[in-house]
């Protein structure tokens, strides 16, 4: 070796733990081992870089509650159009585009004054009357989950609903954007206000003038339109059923087949279904009798 070398010597580092802190440190460690410990499952991380634990979220559990008196003026504007709010639930399925809103709205006041929370399995819909609890599949990936809707929107678009950021995230579709989804309503009652399928009067239009007529239930109908064809028929039959969830039968009578929503028991819920199909579709309709 040379005399001008110098030779770094290491030095030795010592770390002081107390016999106490010792002890602590492995009790933990024994207790995690025998409790068989697992971390929970962290599917990703939201728009803010925060960690979501989806596992710790459950689906609501639909309950009866009544209809609130904030979120279902009916009618209401927004950007200039015109919205009606259903005067009920039943029946309802709908496929559609869903999409979700986080963190802009996060703490502002829904329409019925709650408090959005984008963590919380919440939604938004136009017209659905608050609160109603809908079950949303993702048609892409068969996902669902069950939301409670107490907001008023989406107002962009086709967008039929609008869904809380982790309700988005456990359909899988929150990178993306938007999604196509199946919305049903539930039923919280037990009551199953829905009929079978069978028990519907909506009855298909057929071109046997010798068919009887159909037995229609108590209640009045609105005739939408009058066709001497039953394709003709069925088209608008369809265009109907995209504002509102009465049932819409062909029926067909003195050599046409004419389109009837109904049936309605409810005077004022026959009119204002008659006022939606006019302001929103331009559909014309006056009041029969079976």
């Amino acid at each position: 070796m040379k005399s001008s070398e110098v030779v770094a010597v290491p030095q030795q580092i010592t770390v002081s733990v107390s016999p106490y802190k010792l002890c602590l440190i492995v009790l933990i460690g024994l207790q995690l081992v025998s409790c068989g410990y697992t971390p929970r499952l962290i599917e990703q991380k939201d728009s803010a870089g925060e960690r979501v634990d989806t596992t710790a979220i459950p689906d609501p559990v639909p309950k009866v509650e009544p209809i609130t008196k904030a979120g279902n003026k009916s009618p209401y504007q927004v950007f200039g159009k015109t919205y009606f709010v259903l005067p009920s639930s039943e029946n309802y399925r709908e496929t559609g585009i869903a999409s979700w809103y986080g963190r802009k709205f996060h703490g502002r006041r829904t329409s019925n004054g709650e408090i959005y929370n984008m963590y919380a399995m919440t939604a938004a819909h136009k017209s659905l009357p608050i609160p109603t609890y809908v079950r949303v599949t993702n048609i892409e990936n068969n996902r669902a989950i069950i939301v409670r809707v107490n907001d008023r929107g989406p107002f962009h678009g086709p967008r039929l609903i609008d869904l809380s950021y982790v309700a988005a995230l456990k359909l899988g579709f929150s990178d993306q954007g938007t999604a196509k989804v199946l919305i049903e309503a539930i039923d919280p009652s037990g009551k199953s206000n829905q009929k079978p399928l069978e028990a519907k009067p909506q009855i298909s239009a057929t071109t046997d003038n010798a068919s009887p007529l159909p037995i229609l239930n108590q209640g009045s109908y609105l005739q939408v339109g009058a066709f001497d064809n039953a394709d003709a028929a069925r088209v608008l039959q369809k265009q109907v059923r995209t504002h509102t969830t009465t049932p819409i039968l062909v029926q067909q009578k003195d050599n046409l087949f004419k389109v009837w929503v109904g049936p309605i028991t409810d005077k004022m819920e026959l009119l204002m279904i008659k006022r939606i199909l006019k302001q929103s579709a331009n559909i014309s309709a006056f009041i029969v009798s079976p």
